[in-house]
């Protein structure tokens, strides 16, 4: 990636550390790829937290003790994320009872 796009697909997880190293070859393997192959995907990067993350929810402060990993996704526009192909990617659902928090959000440019 280099000057970001006008689209971006957002994606957080805190995933036990039981299940981190399956999480992170499926993801690496299978998930990224698939993303990567759909229309309107031009790119994407994962991080990982460094340090102590804090989330806040209706005022109060909470310090998750899992890693905090996220994924940008570069699009050509929001609808990339409903094209059948993206829709059909396998998911990690057997993942889900070891996943605390997710979040997905569609970012377009604003102005």
């Amino acid at each position: 990636m280099t000057a970001l796009a006008n689209c971006l697909l957002i994606v957080t997880a805190e995933v036990d550390a039981a299940v981190e190293a399956d999480w992170n070859r499926w993801y690496d393997e299978v998930h990224v790829p698939d993303v990567l192959a759909c229309p309107g995907v031009r790119g994407g990067r994962r991080y990982i937290s460094s340090g102590k993350a804090v989330e806040w929810e209706r005022g109060q402060r909470r310090e998750p003790t899992a890693k905090v990993y996220t994924a940008v996704y570069e699009l050509d526009s929001p609808a990339v994320v409903e094209t059948k192909q993206f829709l059909a990617m396998r998911g990690w659902h057997h993942f889900a009872p070891h996943v605390r928090s997710l979040t997905r959000v569609v970012m377009a440019m604003a102005g």
